[in-house]
C-alpha cells in the first residue's frame, strides 16, 4: 500500500520537469501528504497538453452516492484494475500521473514494533507515479476532483520493508499512459511493474511520521536509532538533508 508521501519540490519545477502546460498552481511543500489532503497531479488536457492540477487523494467515483469512501480507495491495486468497478472507467479513461519526491512505508519487526522507512528515487528525481483520476459531482452541484495511486508487487529492495509499492514509470512511457499514444489495454497493464531496485534510496526515519499532524523536513532525516537491514542502508539522496 501507499499510505503516505512527500512533496516539498517547488510546483514550477516539477512544471518544467514534467512538461504542463497550464498555468502551476499553488501547492505548499508537504513533507507528511495524508489521504483526503490535497496534491499535484499531472493530467492529459483534452486538447492535447499535459497539465498540472491538484487534486484530492482517495478516489471517489463518478456514480458513487457520497464521498465517504474516499479514504478506502486511495490506492488501486494494479492486478484487476481493469475490471473492479470502482476503477476500470478510470483506467480506460482518466489515467494520471502523481508526483512524489518520495513515499513512506513501516516495516513490522518480529516483536511487532514498526519502523518507518521514506523510499525516493536513487536520483533525488521526482517519482512519477501510475494513478487514475475522477470527478464526482456534490450535492451543491461543485465537482470534486480525486486521484488515486496504484501499486504493484514490491521489488525485491522494496520487500525488506513492505510486500507492495506504488508504480513508479519511467519518461517514455508517460504518453502512452496519459493518453497521448494509442495503446491498449494489455499493453498499459504491462506497464504496472515495480521499479527496479537499483533504482531507489530506502533508508529509515523517526516514527513521528505517522501522526498527520506532523510536517516538516526533519521527517526526511535517518532515525539513527534503527538498525535496517544491511539491503537498506542507502546514503539519503539530497532530499533527506
Amino acid at each position: 500500500m501507499c499510505g503516505r508521501f512527500f512533496l516539498q519540490r517547488d510546483p514550477a519545477g516539477l512544471a518544467r520537469y514534467f512538461e504542463t502546460q497550464n498555468p502551476t498552481p499553488n501547492h505548499r511543500a508537504s513533507w507528511n501528504i495524508a489521504v483526503t489532503q490535497e496534491s499535484l497531479v499531472v493530467r492529459r488536457h483534452p486538447e492535447g497538453a499535459r497539465h498540472l492540477d491538484s487534486l484530492r487523494w482517495g478516489l471517489v467515483p463518478s456514480w458513487a452516492k457520497d464521498s465517504k469512501d474516499a479514504a478506502k480507495l486511495m490506492n488501486a491495486r494494479a492486478d484487476g484494475i481493469a475490471e473492479k468497478p470502482s476503477f476500470r472507467e478510470a483506467f480506460r479513461k482518466r489515467r494520471c500521473l502523481v508526483p512524489m519526491d518520495g513515499f513512506y512505508e513501516w516495516r513490522k519487526a518480529e516483536d511487532d514494533t514498526k519502523q518507518a522507512y521514506a523510499v525516493a528515487m536513487a536520483t533525488g528525481e521526482p517519482m512519477a507515479v501510475a494513478g487514475l483520476w475522477e470527478g464526482w459531482k456534490q450535492p451543491d452541484g461543485t465537482w470534486l476532483r480525486t486521484f488515486t495511486v496504484i501499486t504493484t508487487e514490491a521489488n525485491e529492495k522494496q520487500a525488506l520493508v513492505h510486500h507492495r509499492m506504488p508504480v513508479i514509470l519511467p519518461p517514455e512511457v508517460w504518453d502512452a499512459w496519459l493518453g497521448a499514444e494509442p495503446a491498449e489495454p494489455e499493453d498499459l497493464l504491462e506497464l504496472l511493474v515495480p521499479c527496479p531496485a537499483e533504482e531507489l534510496a530506502i533508508w529509515p526515519v523517526d516514527n513521528r511520521v505517522g501522526k498527520v499532524a506532523e510536517n516538516d523536513p526533519r521527517l526526511l532525516r535517518r532515525d539513527p536509532s534503527a538498525s535496517p537491514p544491511p539491503e537498506l542502508d542507502d546514503a539519503p539522496p539530497d532530499l533527506a538533508g
